[in-house]
């Protein structure tokens, strides 16, 4: 006989399933007009494994995390059978986490580059601890609305940080990423994408390369189709998907 506890489970796992066809419906019609849906991240920081568990029945594969510890312990406990899962790290990097975070098991991109250090460290850490893996994607951090808070290099330093990226021999660089202001006098963060959106083109024009060939991972359950209006490549979404998180 079912418990309280097993039918309250699988309600809320339901209605993961029903929020993350909802949000792929919104960033397919957010993006109709674009070469190419954006690739939507399930932000699970927080959340049991049962939910992941749920999302990727449901054929989603890719998942953010913000914090290190979190993601190690997840990592470790998916089985191995299960199969095109992928772990997006998208919280503050700190240099002495850098080892466990290159550690984890199926993970497909760092998204918070905001540093030469954090280059060094994980092109240093990635082959030893993931041999014979080919090289991690990265996303430089820019911080575009200036707040102490939030994490990120000054918009100016965006291209010459991209390219120490793009040079190191076990990084990928794959785009650039910001964190927009959650509100303001103007209602929305779209000077924020505007301004991610330069220094992607500015890192391009330093790189040789075409603004296209560059990623933009912005926009979060709030603001993700404004994202999407400003050429998001990935958009971070956790709570519309997941429901509100506990505190930490």
């Amino acid at each position: 006989m079912a418990t309280d506890a097993d039918v309250e489970g699988a309600s809320e796992r339901d209605g993961v399933v029903a929020n993350l066809a909802a949000v792929k419906g919104r960033v397919a019609a957010a993006a109709a007009s674009k070469p190419a849906p954006p690739t939507l991240l399930a932000v699970s920081k927080l959340k049991p494994l049962s939910l992941i568990a749920a999302a990727h029945a449901a054929g989603h594969v890719d998942f953010g995390e913000n914090y290190v510890q979190e993601l190690v312990e997840k990592a470790a406990a998916v089985e191995d059978g299960v199969e095109h899962l992928k772990w997006h790290f998208i919280g503050r990097l700190q240099s002495n986490k850098v080892r466990q975070l290159c550690g984890v098991k199926r993970l497909e991109a760092v998204h918070t580059v905001s540093s030469e250090k954090l280059v060094a460290k994980l092109d240093g850490a990635w082959p030893e601890l993931q041999p014979g893996a080919g090289p991690l994607k990265v996303f430089v951090q820019v911080n575009t609305s200036g707040e102490e808070a939030k994490g990120g290099c000054e918009p100016a330093d965006a291209p010459a940080l991209a390219k120490l990226a793009a040079a190191a021999p076990n990084l990928q660089l794959e785009g650039l990423m910001c964190i927009g202001k959650y509100s303001g006098a103007e209602g929305d963060a779209s000077p924020d994408f505007v301004c991610l959106r330069d220094c992607r083109d500015a890192a391009a024009a330093a790189l040789g390369v075409e603004p296209a060939s560059l990623g933009l991972s912005m926009g979060m359950s709030h603001d993700f189709e404004t994202a999407i209006e400003h050429d998001a490549t990935h958009v971070r979404v956790g709570s519309t998907i997941f429901g509100a998180r506990p505190a930490k």
